[in-house]
């Protein structure tokens, strides 16, 4: 019957499923992309809002709340010092980093330069194995391997910075990884064959022409693994110690903003100063991952230049 039809209607039929499958299509993403801002802006908005109720109804200082090393707040005169716990955050976050930075560019390196053929063979699917893990294991694995050994060979009680260093530098390890196996695969043949034809050698090539190229896409890769540690929780607080006093070495016990939140919110009331302030910590976190995300887009326009 359609065979029949004259083509001018043919035509019009067409081109009107064509718009209205062009319209729904248009609908959903921008549905979708409404949504996402909105959770955005919500969740913000909300975590503001409670963060700043501990200063602005409660009287809390913010600058003792920054900078005292003090947190009691079921004492008789609470103290809401959260400089111990904000330490703890950054201390983790940036050894692990020290230690997954190096050894996730190098597999990158070794599974595109290096081993290109089987590299990836080898190396992928362990990274793959690492980031199925969930953190409740690391968490586990770290309390009854990782601590022991800490506590058999090294002062202390085996719960520590070290601990919560080793542990988060394996959770990220993926993610710093598998961006930087990216960004060099990435990178046009022409920039080694290039270095080659001026008499550079394989490692020349690498760290003198490829490494530079690929520096923005590495060092958000190691932004991304920074932003996971900063914020990962349960793992860390099965081996830090969750202390409330400033760690003076790196064996010794300590906490950070997500592990002094699992373990107080629950124990607070709604509303109380307590509460109020363990909000405030949150909004810290929120914060933090604003600034990494700003961070991340300053090397992607470099990475664009």
């Amino acid at each position: 019957m359609e065979k029949n039809m004259p083509a001018s209607k043919r035509l019009v039929k067409n081109n009107r499923a064509w718009m209205n499958g062009e319209f729904k299509g248009k609908f959903l993403v921008t549905l979708s992309a409404i949504i996402m801002i909105a959770a955005t802006i919500s969740i913000t908005i909300f975590l503001s809002t409670k963060g700043l109720q501990s200063f602005i109804k409660n009287g809390v200082s913010l600058i003792e709340f920054l900078t005292s090393p003090d947190w009691s707040p079921t004492g008789e005169n609470p103290v809401y010092g959260a400089l111990p716990f904000i330490f703890g955050s950054f201390a983790v976050t940036i050894l692990s980093a020290l230690i997954a930075a190096p050894l996730g560019i190098g597999g990158a390196i070794f599974m595109t330069e290096i081993a290109p053929s089987w590299g990836r063979k080898i190396m992928q699917p362990i990274v793959e194995l690492l980031v199925g893990i969930p953190s409740v294991v690391y968490g586990f694995i770290g309390l009854t391997v990782l601590v022991p050994f800490i506590r058999e060979n090294f002062s202390g009680m085996g719960f520590s910075l070290l601990a919560g260093t080793i542990v988060l530098s394996v959770m990220i390890l993926p993610t710093v990884t598998t961006i930087a196996t990216d960004a060099m695969s990435s990178l046009p043949k022409s920039l080694r064959d290039g270095s080659y034809a001026l008499g550079a050698t394989r490692w020349q090539t690498i760290r003198k022409v490829l490494i530079p190229a690929a520096l923005p896409t590495l060092l958000t890769a190691v932004v991304l693994g920074m932003a996971r540690a900063f914020g990962e929780a349960l793992a860390v607080q099965m081996v830090i110690g969750n202390t409330r006093d400033l760690p003076g070495s790196i064996l010794d016990a300590s906490a950070t903003l997500t592990t002094i939140i699992t373990l107080n919110m629950g124990h607070t009331t709604y509303g109380s100063v307590e509460n109020n302030t363990l909000w405030s910590m949150g909004l810290i976190l929120l914060v933090m991952s604003f600034i990494f995300i700003l961070i991340i887009r300053y090397l992607s326009a470099r990475r664009k230049i």
